[in-house]
């Protein structure tokens, strides 16, 4: 079947968004409702991100019936609906295009010369969130979709009037086979999504689809350290530019100095010093971060230092190391971090501000994923002085009737970890407000809701 074309709506055409109120479905309801296209959607609920769409002239229902769907000439769907959602029966039952989102994302990229995916497993919406800074400080009026909220474009979306689009990629289910790069960005490959992927080779092929999408009109930039990478892209002959801590890679740092917790350092570029950076973003996984960046910004005919420039600007994105408050003279940070590598990263980053102790608050993100990673789990936290574990959010899954974070708790107690269960947050946020002393770090942890302990401690 020939993939969808955006061009083949007029701008009177209706398309209706199920499952609007995710930040990735909203992006593009943002995105059809700027190019002038009628834009309606449901959802469970209404949110303030639902509120926002309703003020650009989206109408938003409330729950799922077939009415919903009445009148459009398109229907976009979330990876997450399943084909017994009335509104789907509804448009094959009416003969309307049907398409997910992952399609209706490429066909928008078609639209653009310059078309920038960021994929990887760890890394993309900080990396894609640099890229928001460096583009638009030096003038390219990009068009924008992360998949976090940045307080320089106001939330999630930005809507350019130039040519270049930059958008994550999620390798989940194969998405990103439906994009179309003109430069694609590898942050690293590891194991995850264990409940679609078979496992590491299965993963590493669908990185090589990825990059191959390139072949002929564009470019591929990766972490050129991944053992991963490496194996995926051997033999491919693809125009590929490397990155990484190594001076082996096209793009590396030198004279790396850490002050009060921010890095510092020089960027070479084929033994030349190109830039000089200060971040204010800690952790050596952000000078990767901007590494990768940069090496984008120069394909797209960006000099370093202009990059740099705007990449300084950049202080995070919600939910990625953010300082919510202080109690007791306790810093608070909610992270998203739910992969045993971005836990390690992101206690590791930690450190940097010589914390007295580092508290965290995790929530373990899916059963399919503690259960598969488990080993890793259980040494993630191994930078921690205490851990408390609560129960897993389940998103998409139902109890497989064996994963169990009490389990979970109970090994990494057996590495010397100060490591407890606890089930209600009612009761997490009242211990942390008991216990929390001055010089601690406190994270709460977890790409699930783990982040309303932190929200409710401020209330």
């Amino acid at each position: 079947m020939p993939s969808f074309e955006i061009n083949s709506l007029d701008k009177n055409s209706h398309i209706h968004f199920i499952g609007i109120g995710g930040i990735s479905m909203s992006g593009l309801a943002h995105i059809a409702i700027s190019d002038g296209y009628k834009v309606t959607g449901s959802d469970r609920t209404k949110t303030p991100i639902t509120d926002n769409l309703e003020k650009e002239g989206a109408i938003i229902y409330e729950g799922h019936d077939a009415k919903n769907v009445k009148g459009a000439d398109l229907v976009v769907h979330t990876a997450a609906v399943k084909a017994d959602n009335p509104e789907m029966q509804e448009a094959v039952k009416n003969n309307i295009q049907l398409i997910d989102r992952a399609e209706f994302l490429g066909a928008i990229m078609k639209n653009y010369k310059n078309a920038v995916c960021v994929a990887g497993t760890h890394g993309k919406t900080t990396t894609t969130s640099m890229l928001a800074h460096a583009l638009i400080h030096a003038g390219t009026d990009p068009t924008i979709s992360v998949g976090g909220e940045l307080n320089l474009i106001g939330g999630n979306i930005r809507c350019g009037k130039s040519d270049m689009f930059v958008t994550e990629a999620c390798e989940y289910t194969n998405s990103f086979l439906k994009f179309h790069p003109t430069i694609a960005l590898i942050t690293n490959i590891e194991e995850d999504h264990l409940d679609f992927f078979t496992g590491i080779e299965m993963i590493r092929e669908s990185f090589r689809t990825y990059a191959e999408l390139t072949r002929g009109i564009g470019s591929v930039v990766v972490y050129g350290d991944d053992e991963n990478i490496k194996i995926a892209l051997d033999g491919s002959e693809l125009d590929i530019t490397t990155y990484g801590m190594n001076d082996t890679n096209d793009y590396y740092p030198q004279n790396i100095v850490y002050h009060a917790g921010y890095p510092s350092f020089d960027i070479y570029c084929h033994n030349e010093k190109i830039a000089h950076a200060s971040l204010n973003v800690t952790g050596n996984h952000n000078i990767l971060n901007t590494l990768a960046t940069v090496a984008v910004c120069a394909l797209l005919g960006i000099d370093a230092q202009t990059a740099v420039d705007g990449i300084q600007t950049f202080k995070g994105t919600h939910r990625r190391f953010e300082k919510k408050g202080m109690i007791n003279d306790a810093v608070i940070i909610d992270d998203y971090a739910h992969h045993p590598t971005e836990i390690k990263l992101t206690l590791q980053a930690s450190k940097a501000f010589s914390p007295k102790r580092i508290r965290c608050v995790f929530q373990p993100h899916t059963y399919s994923r503690t259960r598969t990673l488990w080993n890793e789990f259980v040494s993630a936290f191994d930078d921690a002085d205490e851990l408390i574990l609560t129960h897993i959010y389940a998103a998409r899954e139902k109890f497989d009737g064996v994963t169990s974070p009490e389990k979970l708790a109970a090994e990494i107690k057996e590495r010397g970890i100060d490591a407890k269960y606890m089930e209600e947050f009612s009761d997490i946020e009242k211990y942390i407000k008991e216990t929390a002393q001055p010089g601690d770090i406190i994270f709460t942890m977890g790409a699930g809701d783990v982040t309303e302990i932190s929200d409710n401690l401020f209330k």
